[in-house]
């Protein structure tokens, strides 16, 4: 599936990229940084769980099934995610992602390079976000290819948008964290959790895959994938909010403590501020200045750290995947999509990056 799905992307994105050339030397350059961003690696998890949403209720008389005519719509959820990526960097102000730089850094550097008049920081974040609005119409082109009845096509075009409002829903829900910390909650960073990353990232792409399968009536099958997914799916992000924090920036790709300079509220820092001390919610109050104090983010994860807060988030994880593994259980899927579900979720929640 992998190979098929790398194969669609880099077909696909070729023919995109000589459309553009031929308007425009620029543009061609300008898509071909898009290809780079969706080709340059990744963990490819959206079409992976759409794939076993499908594949867990494929025709049990057609043990191999062709995958050719989905294989369009699974490589369509990876440039959606890279939509997604490109826009969060720019809001974060993240200078790396998977060890390279981020879409806005490579067009900023390439103004500076070509000595382009204005201020290439302006230059770079509208560049990107105009890229991240490509990637996303892109997906809709890609998703048209998938070989579908049209009664399927609609079907599946519904989770696609619902996927796609939920995930912008996130975004924001994240973005505003970052401007009221004093009052956030765990439950409202849970929240967060389950809108930004759960449902887009193992929820929705399972639910997609199995309305892949024109078998999206199947309530049992759906009520399973929305409760295993929605718990990995959170272990995921939960997981996530340790790495920024204390994953290492050679496996992760990604500098330590890009949340706790933003003042991000995650799970962890709002279960620190809950069981520290008086002295401790001090240290770890918001701080405007935190972004080039690189001593004082070392400071505040070591008092996160002896809050017990990783702790507290590890049992989250683990409690979230016991969870999520029991609905699957229950679920009327095939041996082989159960057995690669089980793996993906002890994967997803235990990653090094």
């Amino acid at each position: 599936m992998h190979a098929q799905v790398e194969s669609t992307l880099a077909d696909f994105l070729a023919t995109q990229i000589a459309t553009l050339d031929a308007v425009d030397p620029a543009l061609g350059a300008f898509a071909r940084a898009g290809r780079d961003l969706v080709l340059g690696g990744g963990k490819r998890l959206r079409p992976t769980f759409a794939y076993w949403g499908w594949r867990g209720v494929a025709d049990p008389a057609e043990p191999h099934e062709p995958l050719e005519p989905i294989v369009p719509a699974l490589a369509a959820l990876e440039l959606m995610h890279t939509f997604a990526l490109v826009h969060d960097d720019v809001m974060d102000e993240s200078a790396t992602r998977r060890g390279a730089p981020t879409a806005h850094r490579i067009f900023a550097a390439r103004h500076d390079h070509d000595q382009g008049r204005g201020d290439a920081v302006k230059f770079g974040e509208t560049s990107a976000i105009l890229l991240g609005d490509l990637c996303l119409v892109w997906a809709d082109q890609l998703m048209a290819r998938a070989a579908l009845s049209p009664a399927t096509l609609f079907a599946v075009r519904g989770r696609y948008d619902r996927m796609r409002v939920e995930t912008v829903a996130g975004q924001y829900l994240d973005v505003l964290g970052e401007t009221r910390p004093d009052d956030w909650s765990l439950e409202r960073a849970l929240l967060v959790a389950r809108y930004k990353t759960a449902k887009y990232t193992v929820q929705r792409p399972l639910q997609f895959g199995l309305t892949l399968a024109g078998a999206d009536s199947r309530s049992d099958t759906d009520a399973a994938y929305a409760r295993y997914g929605s718990r990995v799916g959170e272990a995921f992000q939960l997981r996530d909010d340790l790495l920024s924090v204390y994953g290492d920036p050679m496996v992760t790709g990604k500098p330590t403590g890009d949340d706790l300079r933003t003042g991000k509220p995650t799970a962890l820092l709002m279960l620190a501020r809950r069981f520290a001390t008086p002295a401790q919610l001090a240290e770890l109050a918001p701080d405007r200045t935190l972004a080039a104090d690189g001593a004082r983010i070392e400071r505040m994860a070591s008092v996160i750290q002896e809050t017990g807060a990783p702790e507290r988030v590890e049992a989250l994880i683990r409690r979230r995947v016991d969870e999520g593994l029991a609905a699957l259980q229950e679920a009327p899927i095939h041996p082989d999509a159960c057995d690669a579900l089980t793996h993906l979720a002890v994967a997803a929640a235990n990653r090094p990056a």
